[in-house]
């Protein structure tokens, strides 16, 4: 595939592989695998899970960079000013993830944690439950939405401006909300997590990808497509190590306290649905096309669950409710959203005909 410029509709479709296509069995056999082996070499998972800056664990952003690394080598940064003519699109994406997403999650925790969940919940960690889930829904995600657009065949340019753009907002607007939220005076953020993650996650990626792209190119065409041939399977191979990695590490949360993980998802598992539809949904509303959809609607599904942990640990504490329902949003944050990059891409042609 050709992409040494990102044509005005988006990105140029490319075809799934055998492993893209049941992307979702590797997925359930990491989990699985992940378990199993935080179980039987805690040792070593432990000592890993310890290499921390600013509680970013590096060998998760390590993978993250190969995940991301070989989609950001795609962009043509000289045809940005395409993304103006998806205003619409970064408007939907605003709209859910600021004015939306947060408010629903306070909404559903209150639903669930506080009401239907409450007689089968520790009494005293209900409060602490909810302040978790508020925590994963005010961190719109950073990197991980990169995987996703590519399995939608989603428009690269616009995936990069609304991360950016989002990552800005979340500078001013994290502490904001979540003090709105959780009734509190002030907020603590962990502002060495976020500033640390937007540099790990974005700003080196970006200037890592864009510094092999032009070398790339300088050798030809040719040379840039082979590259990227060769590169296109790291990214869900990373993707696969990081589910074993996560799960070998919290593995311990899911054997001891499977109950509660499972009460704990159900809001979560509702809001990625819900805030995912919405945003799908308006920008066919708005004219937007298939390839902003994704990525708009995806975005608002996920999380940055980085800065939502280290927030819950800094504010209420490592054994806390709060720190286990942001490492719930961990655990259900890859499925979930491999099912709605499934979706979205089966409905392409319901979303094409409006």
């Amino acid at each position: 595939m050709s992409t040494a410029t990102v044509p005005p509709g988006g990105a140029v479709p490319a075809p799934m592989s055998v492993f893209e296509r049941y992307l979702t069995v590797w997925v359930f056999l990491c989990i699985v695998v992940g378990i199993a082996l935080g179980q039987v070499l805690p040792g070593p998972f432990q000592a890993v899970g310890q290499m921390e800056v600013a509680k970013v664990n590096l060998p998760v952003g390590l993978l993250i960079w190969v995940m991301i690394i070989p989609m950001l080598l795609k962009i043509d940064f000289g045809a940005l000013h395409q993304v103006r003519q998806h205003w619409r699109g970064i408007g939907v994406t605003l709209f859910v993830n600021w004015a939306v997403k947060p408010f629903s999650m306070a909404l559903l925790g209150w639903i669930f944690i506080r009401q239907v969940f409450a007689p089968y919940l520790p009494a005293g960690q209900l409060d602490s439950y909810v302040a978790g889930l508020i925590l994963l829904a005010a961190a719109p995600c950073t990197a991980m939405v990169f995987v996703w657009s590519r399995l939608t065949n989603g428009h690269p340019l616009f995936t990069l401006s609304q991360v950016a753009l989002n990552d800005t907002i979340m500078v001013f607007a994290f502490a904001p909300i979540v003090a709105l939220l959780l009734g509190l005076s002030s907020i603590t953020v962990p502002w060495d997590t976020l500033l640390t993650s937007v540099v790990l996650y974005i700003v080196i990626p970006v200037l890592i990808s864009q510094a092999w792209r032009k070398a790339l190119l300088t050798k030809g065409q040719a040379a840039f497509d082979g590259a990227l041939a060769r590169i296109g399977p790291w990214s869900i191979a990373a993707l696969l190590a990081t589910l074993v990695l996560l799960f070998a590490l919290q593995g311990e949360a899911i054997i001891r306290q499977p109950l509660v993980i499972a009460m704990l998802a159900v809001p979560i598992v509702i809001q990625v649905f819900f805030n995912s539809a919405l945003a799908y949904w308006l920008n066919r509303r708005l004219g937007e096309s298939h390839s902003v959809a994704c990525p708009s609607a995806l975005i608002g599904a996920s999380n940055f669950f980085e800065l939502a942990v280290a927030a819950a640990i800094s504010l209420f504490g490592f054994e806390s409710g709060a720190a286990l329902a942001t490492v719930v949003g961990v655990l259900i944050e890859v499925p979930m959203m491999l099912l709605v990059v499934r979706i979205v891409n089966q409905s392409k042609s319901w979303y094409e005909r409006g």
